[in-house]
């Protein structure tokens, strides 16, 4: 039975490790994949009186269709800055505006940018790892460091280690999960 700080300090790397995933979730949700998905704007920005605002907030972002995006902004006077934004992000979107609405056509990809947005997929996978595996190594110093000022004893220490170890490992098959799934949905044609 684990001490209650060797716990805490189990569940603090747990709950950073989660963070970490969940982050790599939301940017993997930005590829665009050749279906319409309107949070690729989400991190477009565009000057809304002199202040950088996300696309969403400022404007509605619907798909009606699997292969189109409208943007029906809130104020007119915001489509042109809005299609110069979306011009500028370069999310390979061209977009087209009535007047009233902006419409993108979801090309489909090509089998080279296909192979581009897996690559780009599997390094943040890695960098993720990198940051599980750096809360793995902070978790194990402070169960050392409380092992050292005789609040642990040591085999509890090493059970802790033991623990972490095992919470990294899941953490990073759940990482593996999401870029195998991510890998899926890109050579989905």
């Amino acid at each position: 039975m684990l001490p209650e700080n060797a716990k805490a300090i189990i569940t603090s790397a747990d709950e950073k490790m989660q963070e970490a995933i969940a982050f790599l979730e939301e940017d993997l949700r930005n590829y665009r994949v050749g279906k319409a998905n309107p949070s690729i704007f989400n991190n477009v920005v565009v000057d809304y009186y002199g202040t950088p605002t996300p696309i969403p907030q400022v404007s509605s972002v619907t798909t009606p269709d699997a292969k189109t995006i409208v943007i029906q902004p809130w104020e007119r006077s915001m489509i042109s800055k809005i299609e110069k934004a979306i011009l500028d992000a370069n999310v390979g979107l061209t977009p087209m505006n009535n007047g009233e609405v902006i419409r993108c056509n979801v090309p489909p990809l090509t089998e080279e940018r296909r192979k581009e947005l897996i690559k780009k997929a599997k390094a943040a996978g890695e960098n993720t790892k990198v940051i599980v595996r750096n809360v793995r190594r902070d978790a194990v110093d402070l169960l050392k460091k409380a092992q050292k000022n005789d609040n642990l004893p040591e085999d509890a220490e090493k059970e802790g280690e033991d623990e972490v170890q095992k919470v990294t490992d899941k953490n990073i098959k759940v990482i593996d999960g999401v870029i195998a799934a991510k890998e899926k949905d890109i050579m989905t044609v």
